[in-house]
């Protein structure tokens, strides 16, 4: 195991009506002028908005709102959010809504208090400071609710990057499972995803003797996928989507990361989909993790794959044939994916084999190598959009 340092300061409170507490602790952490911001109707025809703007009033804090924030968040509402706190002298934001409106409100609160241009924060700056941000989770998916990462896409490139600092980590997030009740199913089923890859971008390492972290990550797998068919069994199933909710941030806090390599290539890969897409980040990821764990099972990862098929997906280790073990494993991965309703090849996400070119330039690597667990060059890239589109037997 790696030497790391590992700090994460967010609060989080967590049950049914809990939304309703957030006044309160929107002025426990030092909030008065509070920026609240959501993403489409559904929060204010749920009653949800209202419930969060009653609490905020009923502490004695001013707010203001900004909505509107879709999938796949773009710059231009991030501007405008910064404007905004700086007229309105805002002090705090409550991000009421999943993964973008999160990550919208973590680029707006670095973004408020720094001089130049946000987008330098994901460009490879890190930012320093922040105002302190605030969440009613909506959406068991992203982690952001308790990370430091914020994802935004530049509206008029379609550069899909990251921000990285604990100044953006969530002073407090108010998680209510009873929220998440009302998605699609589509959408849950692209949260458990979400969560699933979260897993296997740390899982897969070349770090030895990380037998605890293994243990976790392997743990919350096999939970989604107990819970992942609980909950689209029965979508009002709380006890279900309470373990959802959990998983999400726990893998996406970086507890089951420390001290060990991570891979993140699924990741790269699939934030270009979205981007040129605009597909679910979870329905991306659906499409493209198999095709990558199958490149990786091919070129001399399958070790740690034939792990993953036993302790995960309960396959029978073949200690003569290792790599078949590992694809038993990939394959039962993917079987899961289709049985929750995911997508699973180009086709079904309107991604075209013709872009495969386009999608390897918007990676932006270069000549260089990306991930770490199998290393991948830019024909590397080109081979496993390749299999996610189908073109390869």
């Amino acid at each position: 195991m790696n030497s790391f340092d590992f700090y994460s300061p967010t609060y989080f409170v967590f049950g049914r009506d809990r939304e309703t507490e957030a006044g309160a602790y929107v002025k426990k952490f030092g909030g008065s002028r509070v920026l609240v911001l959501y993403g489409g109707q559904s929060a204010k025809r749920s009653g949800l908005l209202d419930r969060v703007n009653e609490s905020l009033r009923s502490a004695g804090l001013a707010c203001v709102e900004l909505g509107g924030i879709k999938p796949n968040p773009k710059s231009d509402l991030v501007y405008e959010g910064i404007e905004l706190c700086r007229r309105e002298q805002v002090d705090f934001l409550l991000a009421v809504g999943g993964g973008s409106v999160i990550d919208t409100a973590k680029a707006i609160a670095a973004g408020a208090v720094y001089d130049g241009d946000f987008w330098d924060f994901f460009s490879g700056k890190v930012p320093e400071k922040a105002l302190p941000v605030g969440t009613v989770l909506t959406i068991a998916a992203s982690g952001s609710e308790g990370s430091p990462d914020a994802i935004i896409t530049k509206a008029d490139t379609l550069e899909k990057n990251a921000a990285e600092a604990d100044c953006l980590r969530p002073r407090f997030s108010i998680l209510n499972p009873a929220l998440t009740e009302s998605l699609p199913p589509y959408q849950t089923a692209c949260g458990v995803t979400d969560i699933m890859a979260h897993a296997f971008e740390r899982y897969f390492t070349n770090t030895p003797d990380v037998e605890t972290t293994d243990r976790l990550l392997e743990g919350v797998l096999l939970a989604m996928l107990h819970e992942g068919r609980r909950v689209m069994e029965d979508p009002h199933n709380y006890e279900a989507r309470a373990n959802i909710m959990w998983a999400g941030m726990v893998c996406h806090n970086d507890v089951m990361g420390v001290g060990r390599k991570q891979d993140w290539n699924s990741h790269h890969l699939e934030h270009v989909l979205s981007a040129l897409y605009d597909c679910a980040h979870g329905a991306g990821l659906a499409v493209i993790m198999p095709a990558w764990m199958r490149y990786c099972v091919e070129h001399g990862g399958e070790k740690r794959f034939a792990q993953m098929a036993v302790r995960v997906f309960g396959c029978q280790m073949d200690f003569d044939d290792p790599k078949r073990t590992a694809m038993e494993g990939v394959n039962a991965f993917r079987a899961f994916l289709k049985e929750l309703g995911m997508p699973l090849t180009f086709a079904e996400i309107g991604a075209k084999a013709e872009d495969i070119p386009k999608l390897v330039e918007m990676n932006h690597i270069g000549d260089g190598v990306t991930g770490g667990y199998i290393g991948l060059d830019r024909a590397a890239h080109q081979e496993i959009y390749e299999i996610a589109a189908g073109m390869r037997d």
